[in-house]
């Protein structure tokens, strides 16, 4: 009978401690559980571009900016050490590029951009490229 209930009792016990750390864990960080980030972590691992200016295919130009957004620190510490590279990127792409295509075109080069990014990449990977500021001229 008391073996029986010391059983009973450690069971339960183990039972609430692992109701408590799932409790803590699903309600502690809702923004982790979905995979969404915070604003503040997502500038922290974020790169702003200097301003490029290039000419585009049909002769136009183009003053344009970009926040290219990392999965983590240590992926921004590498962006930033591939800041030559990530420029040669940029503007190779943009040089193959029709003034037209920025009226509609943003998210094919902004995708563009990610996955040759990627490809450069060691540590950890861009998951998002914005542009911020685009002057054609």
């Amino acid at each position: 009978m008391f073996k029986t209930m010391v059983i009973i009792l450690g069971t339960l016990t183990v039972i609430g401690v692992v109701a408590l750390i799932l409790v803590f864990n699903l309600n502690g960080e809702p923004e982790e559980a979905n995979g969404e980030r915070s604003i503040d972590e997502i500038r922290e691992s974020s790169l702003m571009t200097e301003e490029i200016t290039t000419d585009l295919e049909d002769g136009d130009f183009i003053r344009i900016r970009f926040r290219i957004v990392t999965d983590g620190k240590d992926a921004l510490e590498e962006l930033e050490k591939r800041d030559f590279q990530m420029q040669n990127v940029l503007i190779k792409e943009l040089a193959t590029m029709e003034g037209k295509a920025f009226q509609s075109g943003l998210s094919n080069l902004e995708e563009t951009i990610k996955l040759k990014l990627n490809k450069l990449m060691e540590e950890g990977e861009v998951t998002n490229v914005y542009t911020v500021d685009k002057v054609l001229q």
